[in-house]
């Protein structure tokens, strides 16, 4: 892969819609110059059926996509230890892609919530950004974005939620949520 210069640090954050989109869209920015992309979804279950996931096994052979949690949402509060065992392997894999060199964008889906409760450290993540093999970007997403990440992030957008359609009692639904 040749690499694209600098690697950036972008955050996508905030409680509206679409920042898992938002870094689906870097993906298939990277994806259409030719580079691989390792998307690692932390706290979302391996058997859990995501559209982003079936375009990637069906049309996008350069887009890993990897499920980092249980089936069952993960309590925020006081999660289960084996929520944090798991977030743990998915930020052991994210160290080893990021010094590899082998992919244009690492994405970490739902880092920020899993810092927020617990499940990987600020400090973990902080260690993670100084790994980052040049040429290899990165994409931190979730609400709750530490601001000291933040700080250290090349970009942040903040997604506000203005209106959401769970408000008129519409459920998620295939293709828009998941």
């Amino acid at each position: 892969m040749e690499g694209n210069g600098k690697s950036l640090v972008m955050v996508y954050t905030g409680n509206g819609k679409g920042k898992t989109t938002a870094a689906l869209g870097l993906a298939l920015r990277q994806i259409g110059w030719g580079r691989r992309v390792l998307f690692l979804q932390f706290m979302k279950g391996k058997g859990s059926v995501y559209g982003e996931r079936i375009a990637a096994e069906k049309y996008l052979p350069l887009l890993e996509i990897e499920q980092w949690g249980r089936e069952e949402f993960v309590d925020l509060s006081s999660p289960e230890p084996v929520d944090r065992e798991l977030a743990q392997k998915a930020l052991k894999k994210a160290a080893e892609a990021l010094e590899s060199g082998r992919y244009g964008l690492v994405v970490l889906d739902e880092i920020c919530v899993a810092m927020a409760c617990g499940l990987v450290s600020a400090d973990q993540v902080k260690d993670l950004l100084s790994r980052v093999a040049g040429g290899t970007d990165l994409a931190l997403t979730g609400r709750y974005c530490p601001e000291d990440i933040m700080d250290l992030a090349d970009m942040v957008s903040e997604v506000r939620e203005v209106k959401h359609h769970y408000g008129k009692g519409i459920p998620a639904r295939e293709g828009i949520e998941f």
